[in-house]
């Protein structure tokens, strides 16, 4: 039986047009015994990754396997090209021509919208000189009487018209003599798919082979691993269609041979020499990721230094900045032991180039701290990225970096998210938009999305279906949950909900579309293009690698994360307002980092609305139960309240161990560094790391690969393998079952979420500072929440009855006082009468609390406000020119209240500036309607103006009713 290799095949990442994973088919195509494969996704190679990733894992697995055709399967990057009907692959055959290929599908990529591409066969001799090209011909097309029908054609022919097959042949020579005078080497490909088109497409690909010399490759076309994924196509094609399947039929594949079929059924179709000459073409394709040679830009070392001297030079500066001119012993080693490592993984211009960006930032006071695993690194810290002391935690640097991990560290950065876009386009600006640009994020298909595509696509009533997904109680969902919510409530047909359940069950963590990352910068020396294909973003100058970040860590491209935090931006405002106050420059490092016991103290109290990380309801439940007293226990409050500690069922051994109601329980000497600080009970990812290594003996590599298992929280019992390992060797050592199956079930709760100490330390130290301002500046807190929103649990009216409750005083919005952004501003008051006057801070609303006001026209309110203040309602209209609905909006919110209580009144002064414009512009008019509105009305009007009031809360009216019925 002749050998074959498939050299044109799409993956999941040919977005809705494929029905198999990359590692789906690569093991498929491993398993047929096929001798290669080629990944060709649509103008792009977002799945070759994932595929070249699940072939060294086969290879790994099969260590013994002696055929020659597993030892030698090759994996082959390509990527396919449509243009009216006609199919080109483009195969790398080496470093250079995978360059060249990234560089065309960039090309046809930034021509064109989001998801979308253009191309036309002239940009394969634009753009490749060293790669390999297969054509299948479009023969509906060249069969004849076929219309034109792509806009590339109508605007280049003026029309769509009928072809016949005279001028069918005089395109396809047109064709053929464009890829001829590439001088590469050219395949026909031939897809046999047991149709009646079959005969037209091989006399096509027959007739030019002996035209021009060009052999025929014998292929699959495949679309799917398996002819079983049939239906799921199907579905796919309907949901990129957005129709049902009934509705397409005419554009359904015609049967499932487009998958990759067993060797003995290609040699009933094809000849030998059709089959031989794909081992031909494989044989020029010598491309591997490993080629890959990636290089970090330079530009970050200062002139006349080598890259590792000048960061150690800045990590010894930093160190005595932040210490002073004698360092502790244990920072000294700590650091010394990084540069180390850094020096050995040649990560220099990594740590140097994440130092630059938070230069930057301090430059233009750009508030920011380093979290995640960086916080683990004393060199970050000393840096300024990061802002945990490694003097005051015990953190693991082997959860930031170690040299057994196949993927460089990732350092997170978290900016105010007000002027996160100055650090962008500072990136943009050094770098170039060449060399720079944003991860991205594969969005897959989770539960909702799911239900509702598919059961679009299999003609389900949407109403029907969103209802049954609204009333579902998705928190607590089962395994089952796919029987539980498919039933008779969505259709009487029982075929089609199996076929439903099926679907469903296979389309789950299949690619939908292309997202942008958070915040992820890819930067090389290089141009980045010659790497990964890059492709537009929705928004505007925006551009976005073509891999998931994951894939990115694969083949070594390091990710730098420009991160966006919301408290930061508010905690940033309320800086800028006690320098105010206190009349000089006042910063975070001016917070005092002692612990403090009045902060804590309202801690304690669950006293925590608005502030970060420990503001939510079972947060608050929390709080009162932990009793923080230290930093370190506000880091376990952090940590504590997530889904893995909780389903591990560590938070009520914690509490009792820590107030003392039941006794630590450490079973061996080794492990009491690892968990005596938090009693014995593993509460964080490194600890279970360090346990897994010190009392289990876990090698490096398995404790990294624990690691992993817990960073993939969301596939539950992928730990099971190493926690058989961790029990085994536990109980070897004599600790006994119960504590053994104890932390099994802690580890386990690990695979639900659980946080890292050096995140929950960084997030600890925000929620400190954010505390601390709420204790001592709860006016200038609450004015910056309120000026920084949207933001964390609780809207501006719970912010502001909080405040009240903390005795801050609130002004509503006045024409004649408020500005734009609220503010915190001095406000004579008379104690007692015949007592001098006191000054005392309020909380003044600003215009951007009203509903339907533009920010232009409310800081024109105040810049043409007069030194006495406006003395009408016409005069702020006529000098301020606000539209209809601005003037109705800022008169909801009784913003005119300066001139009259009545808001009515006020209402139909305003509503007379539309018959009587400029005429008396600064008169008061004498309407007097006598009634006023009611208590309730006037509450509901700010709650619509403003989304709060600051009259009494809605129930004390529903109170005063009930009292006045009874």
């Amino acid at each position: 039986m002749t050998a074959f290799a498939e050299l044109h095949c799409y993956s999941n990442f040919s977005f809705l047009k494929a029905a198999s994973h990359p590692e789906e088919l690569v093991q498929q195509a491993y398993a047929l015994g096929y001798a290669g494969l080629a990944i060709t996704d649509e103008c792009s190679i977002a799945g070759a990754v994932r595929a070249w990733r699940q072939l060294a894992l086969l290879k790994q697995q099969n260590p013994n396997q002696t055929t020659s055709t597993a030892i030698n399967f090759k994996l082959v990057v390509g990527s396919s090209f449509q243009f009216n009907g006609h199919e080109f692959v483009v195969l790398a055959r080496n470093i250079n021509s995978y360059g060249e290929l990234c560089r065309l599908i960039t090309h046809c990529r930034r021509q064109a919208d989001k998801g979308e591409y253009t191309f036309t066969p002239s940009d394969l001799k634009q753009f490749i000189t060293q790669g390999v090209i297969l054509w299948r011909p479009n023969e509906q097309q060249l069969a004849g009487a076929k219309k034109v029908k792509s806009e590339r054609d109508k605007n280049r022919i003026g029309g769509e018209r009928e072809i016949d097959g005279e001028i069918s042949e005089e395109i396809n020579g047109e064709i053929a003599q464009q890829l001829a005078e590439t001088q590469l080497p050219i395949g026909l490909l031939l897809n046999l798919e047991l149709t009646a088109s079959d005969v037209i497409r091989a006399r096509v690909c027959e007739g030019l082979s002996a035209q021009f010399q060009w052999p025929i490759l014998a292929t699959n076309s495949a679309l799917m691993h398996h002819s079983q994924r049939k239906p799921l196509h199907d579905v796919l094609t309907a949901i990129r269609l957005n129709q049902s399947v009934f509705d397409i039929q005419p554009k359904l594949l015609i049967n499932a041979e487009r998958h990759l079929r067993p060797l003995p059924h290609l040699s009933k179709l094809y000849s030998d020499a059709y089959l031989g000459n794909t081992l031909d073409f494989l044989q020029l394709c010598q491309f591997d990721f490993d080629q890959l040679d990636y290089q970090y830009p330079d530009e970050v070392v200062e002139t006349g230094w080598r890259t590792f001297e000048y960061l150690k030079r800045e990590t010894w500066r930093g160190a005595h900045r932040r210490y002073g001119s004698v360092i502790p012993k244990k920072v000294k080693a700590t650091i010394k032991k990084e540069f180390a490592l850094i020096k050995e993984l040649a990560y220099e211009h990594y740590f140097l180039t994440v130092y630059d960006v938070v230069q930057f930032a301090k430059s233009k006071r750009i508030l920011h701290q380093g979290r995640g695993s960086a916080a683990n690194s004393a060199v970050c810290f000393c840096l300024g990225i990061t802002e945990v002391d490694p003097d005051k935690t015990q953190l693991l640097f082997e959860r930031f970096m170690n040299r057994n991990r196949k993927e460089p560290p990732d350092i997170d950065v978290d900016f105010d998210n007000s002027r996160r876009e100055e650090v962008i386009q500072y990136l943009y600006e050094k770098y170039g938009r060449e060399r720079c640009a944003i991860a991205a994020t594969v969005i897959s298909y989770r539960p909702k999305s799911a239900l509702r595509d598919v059961g679009k696509a299999l003609g389900i009533e949407p109403v029907q279906l969103e209802s049954v997904i609204s009333g579902y109680g998705w928190r607590y969902r089962s395994e089952h949950w796919i029987d539980e919510i498919i039933d008779a409530r969505l259709s009487k047909n029982n075929q089609l909900l199996q076929q439903f359940k099926t679907l469903l069950s296979t389309i789950l963590g299949f690619p939908r579309h292309l997202s942008q990352h958070v915040g992820g910068f890819i930067l090389s020396q290089t141009p980045l293009s010659e790497i990964v294909p890059i492709e537009n973003a929705s928004m505007a100058d925006r551009t976005v690698i073509q891999w998931d970040k994951d894939d990115l860590e694969a083949v070594g491209l390091m990710k730098i994360d420009v991160l966006a935090l919301g408290m930061l931006a508010a905690l940033q405002k309320a800086l800028d307002m006690v320098a105010h106050i206190k009349g000089k420059p006042f910063e975070l490092s001016d917070i005092p980092r002692d612990d403090d016991p009045n902060v804590y103290g309202m801690l304690q109290q669950a006293d925590s609305v608005g502030l970060f990380q420990v503001e939510s309801r079972a947060q608050m439940n929390m709080l009162p139960r932990l009793k923080p007293s230290t930093f370190y226990d506000l880091v376990v409050q952090v940590a504590i309240v997530r889904p893995g500690p909780i389903h591990g069922d560590m938070v009520h051994p914690y509490l009792k161990r820590k107030h003392g109601l039941e006794i630590v329980d450490v079973p061996l000497v080794a492990l009491k560094p690892v968990l005596d600080r938090t009693y014995g009970v593993p509460i964080f990812q490194e600890q279970v790391i360090a346990l897994a290594m010190v009392a289990a003996d876990f090698s490096a590599d398995e404790a990294e690969e624990l690691r992993r298992s817990m960073a993939s929280w969301r596939k539950r019992g992928h730990m099971n393998g190493l926690q058989a390992k961790l029990h085994q060797n536990l109980t070897k050592k004599g600790v006994s079952e119960e504590y053994v199956q104890r932390i099994s079930a802690q580890i386990e709760g690990f695979g639900e979420y659980g946080f890292p100490e050096s995140h929950a330390a960084s997030f600890a130290l925000i929620a400190y500072y954010s505390a601390w301002m709420k204790h001592y500046y709860p006016d200038v807190f609450c004015c910056a929440l309120l000026n920084s929103q949207p933001m964390g649990f609780y809207p501006p009216w719970q912010l502001i009855q909080d405040a009240q409750r903390h005795g801050v005083q609130v002004l509503p919005v006045d024409v004649n006082q408020s500005h734009w952004h609220n503010r915190v501003c001095e406000q004579s008051s008379q104690v007692a009468q015949g007592a001098s006057k006191t000054l005392q801070r309020v909380v003044q609303l600003g215009f951007r609390m009203v509903k339907g006001l533009q920010q232009s026209s409310g800081e024109r309110i105040v810049e043409r406000r007069p030194p006495q203040g406006y003395e009408s309602i016409n005069q702020v209209l006529v000098m301020c020119q606000l539209d209809k609905d601005e003037i109705n909006a800022l008169t909801s919110a009784h913003g005119f209240r300066c001139f009259n209580q009545n808001r009515y009144e006020n209402r139909w002064q305003a509503y007379e500036h539309d018959y009587f414009t400029g005429l008396f512009a600064a008169q008061s008019s004498d309407v007097t309607l006598g009634s006023q509105p009611s208590r309730l009305t006037e509450l509901s009007e700010d709650l619509s103006a403003t989304g709060l009031t600051l009259m009494d809360h809605p129930m004390a009216y529903m109170r005063d009713e009930a009292i006045l019925e009874d």
